[in-house]
């Protein structure tokens, strides 16, 4: 256990170096810390530190860096979230991929790294169903969420539908099947054979084969992420291309980040991941902040800001934590 003055002391060389990015000095945290306690006094208490993890030195200087398990310690003891003086715009309830991407950029542009926004887990429920004839073997085929999700699709059919039988199909689907699972309507198509003309139930066979399709977004669809230019001015990723790299690469692929936002989702409030310790997304410079967000009251997805470890953690809480509650707001109201 650290004693008093070493989280004094612990404290002010992490807000130090949050705040300039330059290894501190026993002369610079001495001011710091504002304490009245002598060089050679500081220094045994930083070796002190060092022997735990909390803090290390780099090659080029006699001065000391926070290590991730000392931002993890300051995180979680030390830090002071005070009321906050964001006044970040409305988010309006439109339709949700709007918001969704709205969402990530709002956190880029607030926090001035990468926001990224697991979208609201689809339901394989769907509301309405309609069929647009495009032409002689053409359909558009339109599904709605009752979350107001629009999917479209291209159906190709081998013999040509008049604008009344897409009609009598769209009905008889919205008004046997509306509210039910994806599959189930699946199951029961099969057992309407007998009551509709064949080519017809060919039509909605293939309608729910593609719906069921537009309901399973894949990694690129899952997570929107916006900002990731905004690393290139961060100095802890411009001075090293190598991290830089990996970063991009993270970001390009997706799966660590939806794995990481998906456990995120499971707990209540905001979450830290610093450095590495996610296990899901092993990047030692990174950390990152997220929150669960809802729609009328039940949880639906994760946002979050990505940045370099070394970040105003206090900030980066607010911003979060205000978004998901714009999020879930603008969600909840589009109903």
């Amino acid at each position: 256990m650290l004693d008093e003055r070493a989280k004094l002391l612990l404290k002010a060389l992490i807000e130090r170096y949050i705040a300039d990015g330059q290894p501190v000095g026993s002369r610079t945290l001495s001011r710091a810390s504002g304490l009245e306690l002598s060089p050679a006094t500081i220094r045994n208490v930083m070796s002190d530190l060092e022997e735990l993890g909390l803090i290390a030195s780099p090659h080029t200087s006699a001065g000391r860096v926070p290590t991730a398990r000392g931002y993890r310690l300051f995180v979680d003891t030390m830090l002071t979230v005070q009321g906050s003086e964001l006044t970040p715009p409305e988010l309006p309830a439109e339709q949700p991929q709007k918001v969704i991407a709205n969402a990530a950029q709002l956190l880029s542009n607030m926090s001035q790294f990468v926001g990224v926004v697991m979208a609201p887990r689809r339901s394989s429920v769907f509301k309405h169903i309609e069929f647009v004839k495009l032409s002689e073997h053409r359909v558009l085929l339109i599904i709605v969420s009752p979350q107001g999700d629009v999917q479209n699709r291209v159906l190709f059919t081998d013999v040509e539908f008049d604008a009344s039988e897409l009609t009598t199909a769209s009905n008889f689907i919205n008004t046997h099947y509306a509210g039910l699972d994806i599959e189930e309507v699946r199951e029961r198509i099969k057992q309407e054979v007998v009551r509709l003309q064949g080519e017809v139930v060919k039509l909605m066979q293939s309608a729910v084969n593609l719906g069921a399709e537009a309901m399973m977004p894949g990694p690129q669809e899952q997570v929107i992420i916006s900002g990731e230019r905004n690393l290139l001015s961060v100095s802890d990723f411009s001075s090293d291309v190598g991290n830089l790299r990996r970063a991009f690469e993270l970001f390009e692929q997706k799966t660590q980040i939806l794995r990481l936002l998906d456990v995120s989702s499971k707990a209540e409030g905001v979450r830290i991941y610093i450095g590495g310790e996610s296990q899901v997304v092993p990047f030692e410079e990174l950390s990152v902040v997220s929150a669960p967000y809802e729609v009328d009251g039940q949880v639906v997805g994760t946002l979050g800001v990505i940045g370099p470890t070394r970040m105003h953690y206090d900030k980066m809480i607010q911003i979060v934590d205000i978004t998901s509650k714009l999020v879930s707001n603008a969600l909840s109201q589009h109903r």
